[in-house]
Order: C-alpha cells, then structure tokens, then sequence
C-alpha cells in the first residue's frame, strides 16, 4: 500500500481515425485496460462516448489513426462545481427549438485548446438550465485561476455535426465571482454571425449562477488519513452445500487443500489485510448445529470463542474454518440477516463518533439460497445509513437471481415496507466465473465497488479524513 499514494489523470486525444459507420461518423469509444495478469486484461477506466451512446461490446476497433496519451499526476484535490443556465439561445433547428449543451476547453502550454468537460444534452430548450457540474480544478485549468478557459455552446446533432450557437472566453477568477445571489452573465457570441451583422448582439446569454471549490477526498486520503478497515467473514455452513466429507460438496477440502470457500477467503482478505492495522478479523459460520447444544446458529463464531471471534489475519480465519468442518452439523435454514446485523451494530457504534475513523467490510461466502430475504432487505436498508459494505460471492452453480437482486445494480434496493437503501453497498460476484482465473482477478472484482463505497459515506456525512491530506496547490 506504501506505493500507491498518487492518481493521475490520463488524457486521450485521437486523430484522423477511421470512419466505421454508413452514413455518419464514428462515434468513439476509449477503453483502457489494465493487465490482470494470467492473460486477462481488466477495465481501468472507459470515456464516454462521443456522439451517441455505443455498448462497447458491439464496437470494433477504429483501425488506423494517432493516438496520443499522456499522464498527469493529480496533486489538487479540489473540485469545481458549477451551476449554470441560459437564455433565449439561437434556433439552430428547422423541425424544434435548440438541444444545447456545453463544452469548456483550457489552453496548454502550446497555446491550443484542449476540452476539459462536456455537459449534458438539454432536449428542445432555449432557456436550459444543467445540472450541476462537478470538475477537478487540476482538470478545469491546472489550479491556475487566471488560466484562459472557452466556452462554447453548441446545438446537439445525431450524427456528429454539431451546430455552434455561441463562445465566450473567461477565467476561473471572473467565475468565482458568482454566488451568494448574484449570477455572472456572459454573452454567448457567434464568430460568423458577428462578422455578417452589423446589428448583431448575441446568440443568447450564459448565466454562472454558482461557482464554488470544494476539497473531494479520494479512498486512500482516508485510509492513508487514520480510516481502520474492519473486515469480518461469514461462511455458509447449510446443508445445500452437501457432505464435507463428499468430493461432490462445496466444502469438501481436495488433496492439495483448498475448495471455492477458501479460495474466496484468501483472495479478498489478502487484499484486505493490507488496510487493517492489527490483523484481527472477526469470522463466523451461519445455517448449522453447533455443539454442545446443537442448536442451530446463523452466527457462531468460526474459532468457537464467542467472546472473542477475532482470527489472527488470514490464515487463522483459514485455520479456524479447517478446524470447525468437522465438528458441525450442516443444516439451516440459510439467513443472512443475523450476520449483517452482527456488523452493523458496531458500525452504528463507530459512526456515533461522528468521524471517518472505522470502515467495515462484511464479506459473506454462500452457495446463492437464502430463506430470510425480506429480513436480509431490511438488514441492508439499515446498513446503508452506515459505515459499511457487503460482499458476496457466490460458490456453486446454484441461481443467484436472489444475490444479484440484492446487489442492486438494476435499481435502489428497498425494503419490504418500500423503504430505499441511502446508497448501493452490496457487490455480487459469482465465484464460477472466476474459476480459471488467476486469484488477483476475483479479488479485483470483489473489491471494485468498496473503495467508492466508502468516499461516498463520508461524502454523504461531510466528514473529511481524520488527517486530511495537505493540498499541494499546483
């Protein structure tokens, strides 16, 4: 983790590609790829597309053309944010009014134009009115307040021939001056139309109405800032997973010592670890009969010290889990809800504190059937208030329709009553897809979402790191 302390902006510029469509341009997509290792390759980062929107499965490569890439490390955290609106802009169409949106471009060193944010499309409007935007100063004009910056605003085509209705040039010094109320006006001028009319004005005005920079926080300013990643294990111990003792069951251990379970366990917390101080991680079993009472429990402590469920790093969660096989009953039913109310309890504790001091990570492992889904709805509601996230990965090839409803990927997950989760904080991953791939692949899925999980709690809350970083102000 010690190397990993910058972000960089890449910058993607293309020239002279090919044409690919019939009857238009191409509308390019950029995709960068990050070597997975094992042959895989993993996506970084795509830019949007375009002119309209494109699924990158059915792109095909532009061929031939330049590309020119360069890196730019991100030492200013600040964001711009701004809100803006127009009015009464030119009539570019012949069939309905004007879909304008906005593009802001800052000059390089070479004295050329370079864009640095493109707005949204505002269907058949004169008088629009985006949302707000949101840039990172560096991106916006190198943290140069007084840097030149165009603005244009153009009429949205289909097939790529936007119609410019207006430009202006300004600062972001004469930007700031709006908020509190008053608004900064620009007139958005027409270079042709100007030259052609003597009694031309303006092709509409562009009123800044709020300027403001705010300082945006990334995942390792609050881990490298005092944020203690908390990280607990569940492990399904019910009886669709079959007989330990079967070569058929998802927890019997093959002769060179591993099953799906335990590869999933050594994947993500040998990742995880790495955020945690103390290597002290809470696992627990859920769905079986434990002794002496047999009695089933659906969170029992993997160690069988429920006072203190912590393992020592990885490989005694490993070590635990190897010593309880044999000494449960498979069973169930399969809930899910006893275990994630186990963890948010302390992270309910921890936000109390009202700090970015503690994060927790619940990582729960089952074979996709679960009983308790109304209560798991509900548990999730409520964790979504807190400082936590939920993996699950999925063993087996059961059907996971009810993990992938949970993940809520296809709309904000709600509970029985109708009440909305306050943000996504479950990741689904089925453990099949990754079975020929190398560990490195799983856990980079598994984590993808947990790191912007966690910015947008403490976004959410306002809460900057315990140590917020210095802004080195470029």
């Amino acid at each position: 983790m010690a190397g990993c302390v910058s972000r960089v902006e890449l910058s993607v510029t293309c020239r002279s590609l090919l044409d690919r469509d019939l009857g238009s341009k191409s509308d390019p997509l950029c995709v960068v790829l990050q070597d997975a290792g094992g042959g895989r390759w993993a996506e970084v980062v795509s830019s949007s597309v375009f002119t309209r929107p494109l699924e990158l499965k059915q792109g095909k490569p532009a061929g031939k053309g330049t590309i020119t890439i360069s890196a730019e490390e991100i030492k200013d955290t600040r964001v711009l944010c701004l809100e803006i609106e127009a009015r009464n802009l030119d009539k570019k169409d012949l069939l309905g009014k004007s879909d304008p949106f906005l593009e802001f471009y800052k000059q390089n060193d070479a004295g050329a134009w370079q864009l640095v944010y493109r707005s949204e499309v505002i269907k058949n409007n004169l008088n629009p009115c985006w949302k707000k935007i949101s840039v990172p100063l560096q991106t916006f004009c190198g943290g140069d307040f007084n840097k030149p910056i165009k603005v244009q605003c153009a009429d949205h085509d289909s097939d790529g021939s936007h119609d410019l209705i207006g430009t202006f040039e300004t600062n972001l010094t004469q930007l700031q001056k709006a908020g509190d109320g008053s608004a900064v006006e620009f007139e958005c001028i027409h270079p042709e139309k100007k030259q052609k009319k003597k009694s031309y004005k303006n092709s509409g005005i562009i009123r800044i109405k709020s300027c403001k920079i705010e300082t945006e926080y990334s995942f390792l300013d609050y881990v490298m800032g005092g944020c203690q990643i908390n990280f607990t294990v569940g492990v399904d111990f019910t009886g669709s997973n079959g007989d330990p003792k079967s070569p058929d069951s998802l927890h019997y251990i093959s002769p060179d010592g591993i099953n799906e379970y335990l590869i999933a366990i050594w994947s993500v917390g040998s990742v995880v670890q790495d955020y945690d101080a103390d290597k002290l991680f809470p696992a627990f079993g859920f769905g079986a009969q434990v002794p002496p009472s047999w009695q089933v429990s659906h969170e029992f402590a993997l160690n069988f010290n429920p006072s203190n469920p912590y393992c020592q790093g990885i490989q005694g969660i490993v070590d635990a889990y190897r010593q309880i096989l044999p000494q449960i009953r498979l069973y169930g039913p399969t809930n899910f809800s006893p275990i994630i109310n186990h963890v948010a309890r302390f992270a309910a504790h921890s936000a109390q504190q009202g700090t970015a001091s503690q994060y927790f990570i619940l990582l729960i492992i089952t074979d996709g059937e679960i009983t308790d889904l109304d209560q798991t709805r509900q548990a999730i509601v409520n964790a979504s208030k807190l400082p936590m996230s939920i993996i699950i990965v999925g063993v087996g090839e059961a059907d996971f329709k009810a993990m992938e409803f949970l993940d809520g990927d296809n709309g904000v997950l709600k509970s029985l009553t109708g009440e909305p989760a306050a943000r996504d904080i479950v990741q689904f991953v089925p453990f099949r897809q990754f079975k020929n791939a190398p560990r490195e692949a799983l856990s980079q899925m598994v984590l993808a979402e947990v790191p912007k999980q966690l910015v947008s709690y403490y976004k959410w809350q306002g809460w900057p790191p315990v140590k917020p970083p210095e802004i080195k102000k470029v």
